[in-house]
């Protein structure tokens, strides 16, 4: 532990780290499995189907499942908050608390209100009602990720304020409602909850279709998943690529640190991968591969723009903010984009061919390929955790991009042996609730466990 951090405000950083990442492995498979149940369900409703009713079932109790960890993972963030960032939260907490007020009061409440509903209501609700309370429920979710987002964004580009007797005030909702690195964030990461919904989904059929068990059953699922999927990952391939226009605006000094470019080009190539050139003391790489201007398309959306350097924007905001190293820890920031976007297109890739091969009748036999989807269950959780780790350290050294810093932002009072010790109890406490989730998964995802017709609710008509 001590070799991850020294001082208190490493050990609060890595603690909110190990609390974030953990929270988010949970949230956008409730993003993207709630619609895809509630298709499923709005199918049974529609056809009278049983099929689809048991697959409503059986992904309702992966997805309930999902849910209460996310849920109790998620609630030592806000916590976090008061206790390790005082300085922080008393600064922001007129502007940052709102969106977090609207979220726990109305999206979340909505949210876990409809979903208990819709647990409950089986056998209770008419048809139309019950299949009214999954899609309200997932309406409070995806409100609940906007209201989050818009928080998370307002520490990436602050809008909507001023500065009053050293704390932010907020000036205009409107403002920080609609700030647009908030809704392309918003975009992005509903987009990447679809497509943790659709590649899970996809890799439970193929399990069971590796195991012959409920064939035919899972092929509906399947089909469902790759629809969702191939667009989806297509999709999120684009903008991801757009994102970084607004990026570029708002954070210069990330974009340069994803590619690790340390003087201005224009244009700029992108390095798919390179040796070397990582710190100041070395700045060229011993090798590189180089796609020549992509970098300036995804910066600036022109193949000819200009990529600010690194060296240049440190000189930039020494001048503005004084003197003090600015830029973040650009291995890492290399890295992690890296990861994320080339997961983005082993996934495009995979569902593409799992598409061709459902369309050849292949898809249940090619057992090459249903190893591989089950392997890629594993791949929108890397690339998620990828994902959060540049937009997070990517800010440093900032907490709030251009007005408050990391290190003068933590609680003074608070000792680092009292986060330690906090520290190492959440990390056993999550490594318990890792391993309850995975036991659960598998136990309800096994072959044998879609919903028998003993436990089926009533057919429709008998409502």
């Amino acid at each position: 532990m001590m070799l991850l951090a020294s001082t208190g405000v490493d050990l609060a950083r890595v603690q909110f780290a190990t609390t974030s990442l953990y929270h988010f492995l949970f949230v956008p498979l409730t993003l993207g499995l709630g619609p895809l149940v509630a298709i499923m369900q709005t199918l049974w409703y529609r056809s009278g189907d049983e099929a689809w009713l048991r697959l409503t079932r059986f992904f309702g109790t992966l997805l309930l499942i999902n849910v209460a960890i996310g849920v109790a993972t998620g609630l030592v963030q806000e916590f976090e908050f008061g206790m390790n960032w005082s300085v922080y939260s008393k600064y922001v907490g007129n502007v940052f608390g709102a969106p977090l007020a609207i979220e726990g009061l109305a999206a979340f409440m909505l949210e876990s209100t409809f979903l208990g509903l819709w647990i409950f209501g089986w056998n209770r609700l008419s048809p139309r009602v019950h299949l009214a309370t999954i899609w309200i429920a997932v309406l409070g979710s995806w409100l609940s990720g906007y209201f989050i987002l818009v928080a998370n964004s307002w520490m990436q580009h602050p809008v909507g304020y001023k500065i009053v007797n050293g704390e932010a005030q907020l000036t205009s909702v409107w403002k920080l409602l609609s700030n647009e690195f908030a809704l392309r964030a918003y975009l992005h990461t509903m987009l990447a909850g679809l497509i943790f919904g659709s590649i899970v989904m996809l890799g439970v059929c193929c399990w069971h279709f590796l195991r012959g068990q409920d064939v035919e059953l899972f092929r509906r699922a399947a089909k469902l998943a790759l629809i969702v999927a191939v667009p989806v990952t297509l999709l999120q391939l684009v903008v991801g690529n757009r994102f970084g226009e607004a990026v570029t605006s708002a954070q210069s000094m990330k974009i340069a640190a994803s590619e690790a470019q340390w003087n201005t080009c224009e244009p700029c190539g992108f390095s798919a991968f390179q040796i070397g050139g990582f710190t100041e003391g070395d700045q060229t790489p011993a090798f590189s591969i180089t796609i020549p201007r992509v970098l300036s398309y995804m910066a600036t959306g022109s193949f000819s723009g200009q990529v600010q350097g690194l060296n240049e924007l440190q000189a930039q905001e020494e001048s503005k903010y004084g003197s003090g190293n600015y830029m973040p820890n650009i291995r890492v920031i290399y890295w992690s984009m890296r990861v994320m976007a080339y997961m983005g297109v082993l996934m495009f890739l995979i569902s593409a061919l799992g598409a061709w091969l459902y369309w050849k009748r292949k898809l249940e036999t090619a057992r090459w390929f249903q190893w591989t989807a089950i392997v890629a269950i594993a791949f929108p959780y890397i690339a998620a955790t990828a994902g959060w780790v540049l937009t997070e350290m990517g800010r440093q050294p900032w907490i709030v991009q251009g007005l408050l810093k990391t290190d003068q932002a933590n609680s003074p009072s608070v000792g680092t042996a009292w986060i330690a010790v906090s520290l190492a109890f959440f990390i056993g406490l999550y490594l318990i609730l890792g391993i309850v989730d995975f036991v659960l998964m598998r136990r309800y995802a096994r072959p044998d466990r879609p919903t028998t017709r003993d436990e089926l609710p009533e057919p429709a008509a008998t409502y």
